[in-house]
């Protein structure tokens, strides 16, 4: 390939091309990518990892968001498994889970992290989130190059990790001492570290001895929030006291309804061409069109009605795939029977 090759990929391309959707890890607030995890020393941000680390990997919701059940990762570099142990059990009492898994040491981003990782997850392929407690522990020491290029390229560095494994991470970092009106100008070092990561939270508090804090929130694709939350002063578990900002919520989608009305008729899986499902949900549009509707509202699909969407290609030309988990199919989702009919999408 010539060295100055430059790769395009034009719009018919883009519109016939199936990508994966990226089922959240925590339904509104934590996806697939590299996160940036902000807050002074001691407001409690290892806590809260902890906390977000044990319901990940329990499936527990998360103040009331829904959470996706995943193996974790987490590099506790400023904890000791003694200090571990008592923390989470203060936490969470003697219930502990399986799949949730401690380092308390590990090698910099640039001597050898990404194979530790790597090593991990062919053992732990069911791994979906890691936790890097903290960004400091990981750069190499006496670096003097704090630029903004330096800060972008050590968060790049580990968004390839996490995108490589289709994981999210989330890294902490510390804030300065100097106060903003945009919480996120707080975060230490350069807007590099933020602008490298897909999003970003903010952990803070007026009072250092008060147990009420506001957690900020910021992602790419995803609506800005602020919670307020409070530490529970028995077992130092953040809790929800209210949401400042609410999240936006989609009106019903009349083509997914009638999508998932008619996958239940179809027994909860059906197989075939776009034109053959243009024409058995009598639906006025082309069969690409339909094609292209599906793919970009997989997520959605799935999330709302528990339909799995897939695409595939074979000699026959383009092949549509949706399915319902089997246990969704035997308990009756009562939300088909809100839905308007094939017919009315």
């Amino acid at each position: 390939m010539a060295p100055d090759y430059l790769e395009t990929v034009s719009m018919t391309t883009l519109y016939d091309t199936d990508f994966e959707g990226q089922e959240p890890l925590i339904d509104g607030l934590l996806y697939r990518g590299a996160y940036l995890l902000a807050g002074s020393p001691k407001v409690g941000k290892s806590f809260l990892m902890a906390q977000l680390a044990y319901q990940v990997s329990t499936g527990l919701p998360l103040w009331g968001y829904k959470v996706r059940k995943t193996g974790v990762l987490y590099f506790a570099l400023e904890d000791n498994y003694a200090r571990l142990q008592r923390r989470l059990f203060r936490m969470f009492g003697a219930e502990a889970a399986e799949n949730l898994y401690f380092a308390t040491h590990c090698k910099t981003a640039n001597s050898g992290l990404e194979d530790q990782i790597r090593s991990f997850m062919k053992e732990h392929p069911n791994t979906g989130l890691i936790i890097i407690d903290t960004l400091k522990r990981v750069r190499e020491v006496g670096g003097a190059d704090f630029s903004y290029s330096s800060d972008y390229d050590i968060v790049a560095r580990l968004k390839t990790v996490a995108d490589s494994y289709k994981v999210t991470m989330v890294i902490v970092h510390h804030t300065r001492k100097l106060e903003a009106d945009d919480k996120f100008d707080m975060i230490a070092g350069t807007n590099g570290l933020l602008g490298a990561a897909d999003g970003g939270f903010v952990l803070s508090k007026e009072k250092r001895t008060s147990n009420a804090a506001v957690l900020d929130v910021t992602g790419r694709d995803q609506e800005d929030q602020r919670l307020h939350l409070n530490k529970n002063p028995e077992t130092l578990v953040w809790e929800l006291e209210s949401v400042e900002t609410e999240l936006w919520q989609e009106p019903p989608d009349p083509f997914l309804g009638g999508i998932a009305a008619f996958l239940s008729s179809a027994g909860g899986r059906w197989e075939g061409t776009a034109s053959e499902l243009c024409s058995l949900l009598k639906l006025d549009c082309k069969p690409n069109v339909l094609s292209l509707r599906l793919s970009i509202s997989s997520v959605r699909l799935l999330r709302d009605h528990d339909i799995h969407y897939k695409a595939s290609r074979n000699h026959g030309g383009r092949k549509i795939s949706l399915w319902k988990e089997m246990d969704s199919v035997s308990k009756g989702d009562d939300r088909d029977g809100l839905l308007v009919g094939a017919g009315e999408a």
